[in-house]
């Protein structure tokens, strides 16, 4: 009995189980490399929750309403420039509205209303108001 056309089938199989076993390695390695990331990446996760976490006391309870008015974000620009409290009429000069009674209780109206209602400024006194530090 001739054994050589055996010996060759098993040479054949043996070569590409080889390869197969040399594929599956290499894939083997990637898919290791990828799972080193992916781990990384959640331990990375886990320390920005710890950090947020241990930050949220401080943070405040709901977010602080934005300003309605086109003119509320044009006055809080004024008075971030100011060096300290602005009455009423000088927040409406710096706007550029004319100096009129009308315009000044309008402003008044706009300043009281970011002090109280959305806690942006302060009232320094009876009728000045300031941003909030």
């Amino acid at each position: 009995m001739n054994i050589r056309p055996l010996l060759q089938a098993l040479d054949l199989q043996e070569d590409a189980a080889r390869a197969l076993a040399d594929d599956l390695r290499t894939q083997i390695d990637a898919l290791q490399a990828l799972l080193r990331e992916a781990e990384t990446h959640l331990a990375h996760l886990a320390i920005t929750r710890k950090t947020v976490t241990g930050l949220a006391d401080r943070l405040p309870a709901s977010p602080p309403e934005l300003p309605e008015h086109p003119d509320d974000t044009r006055i809080l620009a004024v008075l971030n420039e100011a060096t300290g409290p602005l009455r009423a009429k000088e927040v409406c000069q710096a706007l550029g509205h004319e100096v009129l009674p009308k315009n000044v209780e309008g402003t008044r109206a706009k300043l009281k209303h970011l002090a109280k209602k959305l806690g942006i400024l302060t009232q320094a006194d009876a009728g000045s108001f300031a941003r909030k530090q």
